[in-house]
């Protein structure tokens, strides 16, 4: 039996969702349990960082835990990162934990970029999102249909996927966490970003970093997830996705924008750090791929 560990490294949560989620999982056959402070509430975060860095650093040195689910996003784990062991194992989560996806590249070691105990909880069994994040657990290979996007750049990318929520990218730029470091290992993988309560011209400035950096030069692709609660700015002249598009438009690869990945209930899981295909038609977009099974990128 699969030993799932909750903890909570970031923001608190309400502990109904883990009860929730700990049923829901146990339901599925798993084995859980949680963090000694994975309730703990210390202003916005989940425990104080000694606390939150103890219960993380638990469960990655617990020989009997196989994967490690974070409760909730929010914030608090760039103040962690650098207490934190060499990942093994597998981190589940999103947004915040982002900081988590990049530590586990650092190690070479896979992550599932998903939901949490919130949805987890929540969402309808037959829903795409628990159906696809048990197979994502299960090492399935996944794969998704969807619907051509006016701004897609058309072409096929077969590459390690990386990334997660921009603004924790942004935010690890210029540290051994950032994506330049890990670009340079992975050799052009593909890119996921998505965002939150972000105002335009923050995401104009974070997605000029990428470009300034050399990040977007050295990519294979890029999926544009989900930009929630995020405003268009009349004053920028276009859209969001408009002002990404802009800043992408000097490359070849492919370009998938509006993917459900993020911060909505229909948020689909990706296997961080392992090889996927996609391919952006006129017709459509498909992605394939992402077992546990370790596959050499096409460069």
């Amino acid at each position: 039996m699969k030993h799932i560990r909750i903890i909570s490294p970031s923001g608190f949560i309400d502990p109904t969702y883990i009860d929730q989620a700990t049923s829901r999982l146990r339901a599925w056959g798993y084995k859980v349990s949680e963090g000694a402070y994975a309730r703990e509430r210390w202003g916005r975060f989940a425990g104080t960082d000694e606390q939150r860095a103890s219960d993380l650093n638990a469960a990655l040195e617990d020989p009997t835990v196989d994967f490690i689910l974070c409760s909730r996003g929010g914030y608090g784990l760039q103040r962690i990162i650098d207490r934190i062991a060499p990942i093994g194992k597998p981190i589940i989560g999103f947004s915040d934990i982002t900081a988590l996806h990049q530590l586990s590249a650092y190690h070479d070691q896979f992550s599932i970029h998903g939901i949490m105990c919130k949805h987890i909880a929540t969402l309808p069994e037959d829903s795409e999102p628990i159906v696809a994040l048990r197979k994502a657990l299960k090492g399935e290979p996944l794969e998704y249909r969807w619907e051509a996007h006016p701004l897609n750049q058309l072409g096929t990318a077969y590459a390690p996927i990386v990334g997660g929520n921009l603004s924790v990218l942004y935010g690890l730029q210029g540290t051994r966490y950032g994506l330049m470091d890990e670009l340079f290992r992975e050799q052009f993988p593909i890119l996921l970003i998505e965002d939150i309560c972000e105002r335009h011209y923050h995401i104009d400035r974070m997605i000029r970093n990428l470009k300034l950096s050399g990040v977007l030069a050295h990519l294979s692709g890029l999926i544009v997830g989900k930009f929630t609660d995020c405003e268009d700015d009349q004053g920028m002249g276009c859209t969001i996705y408009e002002t990404i598009k802009e800043a992408v438009a000097d490359y070849d690869y492919p370009v998938l924008f509006d993917a459900p990945i993020g911060h909505v209930e229909h948020n689909l899981p990706l296997r961080l750090h392992s090889t996927i295909r996609m391919d952006v038609t006129p017709d459509g977009v498909s992605i394939t791929g992402g077992s546990f099974v370790r596959q050499q990128p096409h460069v």
